[in-house]
């Protein structure tokens, strides 16, 4: 109950078209039925624009809209990564969803994930200054994915003016800051955070995104929840869950946060679906492409189902193209399990 009091609290300044428009889809949609797929440009925004209808039909009513950096950025061009996703039709997009009852939620990688395999990604290529491993791994060699410094006062000047500008030009009352498999954190490579709790650290980049997008901009905030589940006692691996000492950040952090709590492999129980809605968080659990995991973990939501349990996300990661979405077996599996009417217990 305390998370939807914080969320109403912020979400009641919100401009008035948005605010009602957001009520009306929360009254009709008491589960959330989403996908997760990346937006890189603008044919992939008219390919998606397309589909949209399709999608309405099957019953899905929310997209987790993966922007990063291939944005064209006003403020910071020299951050864009082309092909970019203009504003225009970052704009036009959010209007098609909105006016087929989708609610569309960008996503910007925030922390982790800022590079990938020898690409480095545009924040720390301009701006190496700003890494967690300064100097460390030349191509990447040996890493998973870079880090910015979560204590560098620079990184959220620069970072907070990308989300503002991807968030205006879709109009969003909802902004998802990934954080997923943050494993660089706490290096001994940085002079800032060497030596400090890996578990602060995590917490104080969750907060002050959380000050920035729900307390300042009034939309909600959505993350994965991976860095908050210990490795030990869940028994996930290091990629669904923690093994280097976040987790405590859990009781750091704003109740009102919606954890997409995300697992792609069958198994007879997912203990974190319980163990966030026991810590008083909505939860939004995803799955990927095995349909036998995606049904294993729609029916732990279900047997878990209440107000704070919101629904499935199906996360794509290049397993499936834009215009076979609609017909992609993992969301007709979810379409199915959840259906529209369906409303979550007390």
């Amino acid at each position: 109950m305390l998370a939807l009091l914080l969320w109403a609290t912020s979400l009641a300044a919100a401009p008035a078209g948005a605010y009602a428009w957001l009520v009306q889809w929360r009254h009709a949609n008491p589960v959330w039925r989403g996908i997760q797929l990346s937006v890189p440009d603008d044919r992939a925004a008219d390919a998606l624009i397309a589909e949209i209808p399709k999608l309405e039909t099957r019953g899905v009513n929310a997209l987790v809209l993966e922007i990063d950096y291939h944005f064209a950025f006003k403020a910071h061009p020299e951050l864009r990564l082309n092909p970019c996703l203009t504003r225009d039709k970052a704009a036009e997009l959010a209007r098609v969803c909105r006016e087929h009852g989708i609610r569309p939620v960008p996503l910007f990688n925030c922390l982790g994930h800022q590079s990938w395999a020898r690409t480095t990604f545009p924040l720390l290529a301009k701006y190496p200054e700003l890494d967690e491993t300064p100097g460390v791994a030349p191509g990447n060699e040996g890493i998973y994915c870079r880090s910015w410094c979560p204590l560098n006062p620079k990184v959220n000047r620069i970072v907070f003016e990308l989300i503002d500008e991807i968030a205006d030009a879709f109009s969003a009352d909802a902004f998802h800051v990934g954080m997923d498999e943050v494993f660089l954190i706490g290096s001994a490579h940085c002079p800032r955070c060497r030596g400090r709790d890996p578990a602060k650290l995590f917490a104080k980049a969750v907060k002050d995104l959380h000050a920035h997008i729900t307390h300042h901009r009034k939309m909600e905030m959505l993350m994965w929840g991976d860095r908050f589940l210990d490795a030990k006692t869940m028994g996930y691996g290091k990629w669904e869950s923690s093994a280097n000492g976040t987790y405590p950040a859990l009781d750091r952090v704003p109740k009102d946060i919606i954890l997409c709590d995300w697992h792609y492999e069958k198994r007879a129980d997912y203990p974190s679906v319980a163990w966030f809605l026991k810590r008083g968080f909505r939860v939004w659990p995803c799955g990927w492409k095995n349909v036998e995991a995606t049904t294993a973990l729609i029916n732990c939501e279900q047997a878990h189902s209440g107000q704070r349990m919101l629904g499935h996300l199906c996360t794509t990661w290049s397993a499936v193209r834009i215009p076979q979405l609609a017909d992609w077996p993992p969301v007709l599996t979810a379409m199915e399990r959840w259906p529209m009417g369906k409303r979550p217990r007390e």
